[in-house]
């Protein structure tokens, strides 16, 4: 480690999980036709995008940042529910006294319990936040995995769903009729995804019930790195924040 830091040491980059000053970052990503042709942001290959020294990637580093700018949820207490965590934001978020943190899927081994995001075994009204990102894109059943998510938070809770994002299409892209992994890798970009999604993304966390609040990161650059994109950030991508409604008192 102390090696790879001295190598990758500059002052171009600063990486917020592990605090290291590098000079570069690693290209990282896919790189099949298609997410080039549709100008997919989240996915498709990027130069500047790994941390070096521990692997956090564009993404990873935004949902860190935008959860310490723009939430207190490193501050109040809450409980959360994170899908699929990423490995630097889960050990971030497990050492905070403040959560009562739960990570989850379907297929990883080493989250705490097993769960289907179409079919979750929480009651109603669980958790105060819920992150679940990079996942709907896999879900052939995303509508019904969003109502799920949308059933399972807090009346004022929110949720942070960020999927790769077409920015050509008008309209989500996908064709159940494309089932093998070779065929999805052209059609949708990666071996086990069943679509790209377009701008009408809002419309179906809308149709579930959400508020959906969308952060571009470059209207606050005093926090996100800066005009020198100093954390690496993807420049296209946004933060999608769907919130559920507080209920209404009954006198």
């Amino acid at each position: 480690m102390a090696c790879k830091k001295l190598y990758f040491f500059g002052f171009r980059y600063e990486c917020p999980f592990c605090h290291s000053y590098l000079r570069s970052l690693l290209p990282f990503g896919l790189n099949f036709p298609v997410l080039k042709e549709k100008r997919v942001v989240g996915g498709g290959y990027r130069l500047d995008c790994l941390c070096p020294i521990c692997n956090s990637f564009d993404r990873e580093r935004l949902l860190y940042l935008y959860l310490a700018n723009q939430t207190d949820v490193f501050e109040k207490p809450a409980k959360l529910l994170h899908v699929a965590p990423e490995e630097r934001l889960k050990n971030l978020l497990c050492s905070k006294t403040n959560l009562d943190y739960l990570t989850a899927d379907l297929f990883q081994k080493t989250v705490m319990v097993k769960m289907d995001i179409t079919d979750i075994q929480f009651p109603e009204n669980s958790f105060d936040i819920i992150l679940c990102n990079h996942i709907l894109e896999h879900v052939i059943d995303d509508r019904k995995a969003m109502a799920e998510l949308y059933r399972v938070l807090k009346p004022g809770g929110w949720a942070i769903l960020q999927v790769p994002m077409s920015l050509s299409l008008s309209n989500t892209y996908e064709d159940s009729s494309i089932t093998s992994p070779a065929d999805r890798e052209t059609a949708f970009g990666q071996n086990d995804h069943v679509r790209i999604y377009a701008g009408d993304y809002l419309t179906r966390l809308a149709d579930a019930g959400f508020n959906v609040d969308v952060f571009k990161w470059t209207d606050d650059m005093k926090n996100f790195g800066g005009t020198g994109n100093r954390y690496g950030l993807n420049e296209d991508e946004c933060v999608y924040r769907a919130n559920k409604k507080q209920t209404l008192r009954k006198d």
